[in-house]
Order: C-alpha cells, then structure tokens, then sequence
C-alpha cells in the first residue's frame, strides 16, 4: 500500500510538471555564446567606491536624471519621485505617482515626462502638477511603459515592454520582467507621441523586452535597449536612413535595463544582471521553459547580484566599462551624470550611488 501511494504520488508530481497550466509560451530563439568577463569586460570594482545618497527610507532609484533646476531627481518603487538640491544630503519627498515609476526625462521647460510602469506616461510641471497623458497607443493598452526620452523633433519617444505581461497585475516589474523574459515573446514596442498634436504611433515592434530609450543631442536617432536578446538598436529618426532601424551593439554580457545620454557622446547602459545560462542553454527548448515555470518561485532563473555599467559611443563602441562584482549596489539598471558626478540607478537599492566623474578620467 505505502509503494502504491509513493508511486501516485511520483506520478501526480510528474503530471503538474509535465503538463500543468501555465501563463508562458515559450517561444524557441538561438542564445548566442554568451562573452566572458574578459578583454572589453574585464572585471573591476570601480562601481563599489561609490558615495551612498540617503533615499528618507524609499527604495529603488531605477530612474534618475539632473534636472535643468541643478536637483538629482529619482523614481522609486514607492510611487515617489524624490529630488536632491545641490548641497543637501537628504531628499525631497516631491511627487507620488500611482503606481511604479521608471523611466524619467525632461520636457522642453522646466517639468519632466514620466513612465508609470503601472498606469501610463504621465506629464509633471514644474509645480509638480501632474497629469496622464498616454495609456494606450494603436488600441493596445502601455502594459508596461517603462522608459521614455524626448528627442529634438519634439516628439516623446516611449518604450512598452510587453503586450502579455501587466506589470500592475503582476504587482511588481521586476517579477512581470520576469516571465517575460522566460517566454520570449516578441510583443515589446516603442512608441512615438507628439505632445503638442495628442497624435501617437508605433515606430518599432517585436521587441524582446523593449527597455531604455534615449536619443543623440541633434535628433537624428534613438537607441533602444532589447533586453531579452542582450543588445542595443539604433532607429533612426532623420536624414536616408529615417524609419529604419539597425542593431548598434549585440550579445552584450548581460541583461540591458536603462540608456542614457551623457556628456562628450557617451551613452551609460545598465545591466540588471549578467546572462543566465540556464535561460540561454534552455533558449531553444520551449517546453523545458515550461517545466522552469512550474517550479517554486524561489527555484526559477531570476537576476543575478553583479553591478555593470557601460558607457558606449553613438557606434556601439565601448568606451567605460564600471564594474562592481560583490553587487555593493544592487541590480543596477543605468547611470546619469552632471558635470561633476556620475549617479548609478538600481531596481531595489535603498540610496542613490554616485561617483566621482574626476576618479573615472571623466
């Protein structure tokens, strides 16, 4: 009798995890080869040296940008938008969104553009007056508006990383990122909207993951983090190539989050994490993804603790690789920089880090 129950018990288990319904359909794709932390990514600490700034208790900075105004402004998981001035150690509590904000970037006075990764893009004054302007483009629903950048036509450029995962009903990003990232699907998107005419489009679709989204001072392209295929795009906005898209830098170490526009050129890429090889040995064998899925929670793949920063040029050249192997400063997803520092964004951590640019040769 107890063989029989061991025996239904083994088989009620093979069942659930050979055919239990679950919410991914894994799409078959080629990995390639992931680098290794050598040569262009040569391991450093250089991020560990970083000098915390106090958060008033919020958590995860994912976005950060230096105001026109001189203030450090970051968006956190509580809904907050918090904001330094230039000599205080301790944050303004300044705008509550309603759900998650991510990406941040300046309008063309004093106010910003916000992802709400929950609700929408939402338009705040300098007053901190704010209102929703965009939660839906072409009939599809921003499931998850993640970042945002206004380019020199005056259009905002948006990015939608999945059209099957809400990261509001998942009540986190970063576990909506998740299963997206198993699937991989390609439903992720970026969007064009003209603040002045109301008018929206989709200019790039079939995104992996569509994540961080800048643009060149003259407006001529904006680049495009592919988070899922671990590489940069560059559409191009203007001139023979307007319309037209081209992949800048591919097979990158890890999972690309945020891109941003710094000084001289620079473009900073975050990496979450680095690649996950069980994700890219199991990228052709969908139905094992299934399997992954049914597992606990606490078993499937999910972010490994490495902090990496990129800053490459408007070619896909490499020209600052900032290295944090320990994960001092956890899940970081970008940078931004003003003219003496340079701030370091994360998922989770509960300060903003920032750096010397002079003790990086900046």
């Amino acid at each position: 009798m107890l063989k029989q129950l061991m025996l239904l018990s083994l088989l009620s288990v093979l069942v659930y995890f050979l055919s239990w319904p679950v919410v991914v359909e894994p799409i078959s794709w080629q990995a390639p080869e992931a680098p290794e932390y050598r040569g262009k990514y040569l391991p450093n600490r250089v991020l560990a040296d970083y000098e915390p700034m106090l958060m008033d208790g919020l958590t995860g900075p994912e976005g950060v940008v230096v105001g026109r105004d001189g203030r450090v402004y970051a968006t956190t998981e509580q809904g907050w938008i918090l904001r330094w001035s230039p000599g205080q150690a301790q944050p303004e509590r300044w705008v509550k969104l309603p759900g998650r904000p991510l990406g941040i970037t300046w309008d063309n006075s004093d106010g910003f553009w916000v992802a709400d990764a929950f609700t929408g893009v939402f338009h705040i004054t300098a007053e901190g007056e704010q209102t929703l302007v965009l939660s839906e483009v072409a009939g599809k629903p921003l499931l998850y508006a993640n970042d945002l950048v206004l380019a020199a036509n005056g259009k905002l450029y948006i990015s939608d990383s999945t059209a099957r995962f809400s990261a509001k009903a998942y009540g986190h990003t970063y576990k909506a990122s998740l299963v997206d990232i198993l699937e991989h699907g390609y439903t992720g998107r970026v969007v064009e909207f003209d603040p002045v005419s109301g008018a929206s489009r989709e200019v790039l679709t079939g995104l992996s993951f569509a994540n961080g989204v800048t643009t060149d001072s003259n407006g001529e392209f904006i680049l495009v983090n592919e988070t899922s295929e671990y590489r940069v795009w560059k559409h191009w906005l203007k001139g023979e190539k307007a319309g037209n898209s081209e992949i800048l830098i591919d097979n990158l170490p890890g999972f690309p989050d945020n891109i941003l526009a710094g000084q001289d050129g620079r473009y900073w890429l975050g990496f979450t994490s680095p690649r996950i090889a069980l994700l890219d040995n199991l990228a052709d064998k969908p139905f094992a993804r299934k399997v992954v899925q049914r597992l606990p929670a606490w078993v499937r793949p999910k972010a490994k603790l490495y902090g990496h920063v990129l800053a490459i040029d408007g070619s896909g050249r490499i020209v600052q690789n900032l290295q944090d192997p320990e994960a001092h400063y956890p899940l970081t997803t970008g940078a931004s920089e003003d003219d003496q520092y340079l701030y370091i964004s994360s998922l989770v951590a509960g300060e903003l880090a920032r750096i010397e640019k002079s003790a990086l040769g900046l």
